[in-house]
């Protein structure tokens, strides 16, 4: 779907510019594809810290484990210097804030970690940028296509945007789940995993009650950075992933009952 509203958005532009529409969407392609580069090479910015196979061995033995479980190549591991409680991943690379060391014990912290390998074996890290460019390309053609389209393109456009956007979410949203269910394959305790949510939706909620009551705390100011987002979440709630991992662990009880 995603793509299909991508190359109509491009057949539009074409249409409506001709040579100089394709010369702008070769351009904006050229141009997402040298940043896409640049920041996998970056790494995302200087916090970033190499994880120390010799000062943290039960965190790289317990990914290396998943890893070999999931038959994907060791992924790099990389440690956030952030106190807020944080993961993702990134082509080949599982990065992991120092937040979570506070907040999670080291089982629950390779479940995390074993969330992330789940986005790198569905091939998530390579999906998620090229959905997010398309979503740039469609904000400059729509842009465009609203100030240089007939009636009819005018129209068009901004509706193909905003079909766009709930499609990407509802996708990104399903990969977070599938990333959850591999998860679930991978690690010896499924339940670990909703435990591990259970402790990263607590602090979620205990931060968002001392922000609101004003209690005292050792940094009240200090906020999850906030991201600008146009129309929905891309990222499920911690109590929608906790009510699957629910269903699913259930459904794995039954099947093993089945099968004695």
């Amino acid at each position: 779907m995603l793509y299909l509203i991508l190359a109509l958005e491009v057949f539009l532009i074409v249409w409506t510019l001709g040579d100089l529409g394709l010369a702008m969407v070769a351009g904006i392609l050229a141009s997402l594809g040298i940043l896409y580069v640049w920041v996998n090479r970056h790494k995302f910015g200087e916090r970033l810290i190499p994880l120390d196979k010799e000062e943290m061995p039960w965190l790289y033995k317990g990914i290396e484990e998943l890893a070999r479980k999931a038959g994907v190549p060791m992924p790099k591991i990389y440690l956030l210097d952030d106190y807020i409680p944080n993961a993702y991943s990134f082509g080949d690379t599982i990065v992991l804030s120092l937040g979570l060391f506070e907040v999670l014990d080291e089982d629950e912290i390779i479940v995390v970690a074993a969330h992330e390998l789940g986005h790198i074996k569905n091939r998530d890290t390579i999906w998620f940028p090229v959905i997010t460019y398309g979503r740039f390309l469609m904000i400059i053609s729509t842009l465009v296509l609203v100030i240089a389209g007939n009636i009819a393109v005018k129209g068009l456009a901004p509706l193909l945007y905003l079909v766009y956007e709930l499609s990407r979410s509802d996708f990104m949203k399903a990969r977070e789940f599938l990333a959850d269910e591999t998860a679930l394959a991978l690690l010896p305790v499924p339940m670990s995993l909703k435990r591990a949510l259970e402790e990263l939706k607590y602090y979620e909620d205990l931060r968002t009650n001392v922000k609101i009551k004003g209690v005292p705390s050792i940094e009240p100011g200090i906020e999850r950075e906030k991201r600008f987002t146009f129309f929905m979440e891309t990222h499920p709630s911690y109590e929608e992933r906790i009510l699957r991992i629910t269903f699913e662990i259930n459904n794995l009880i039954e099947i093993k009952q089945r099968v004695r």
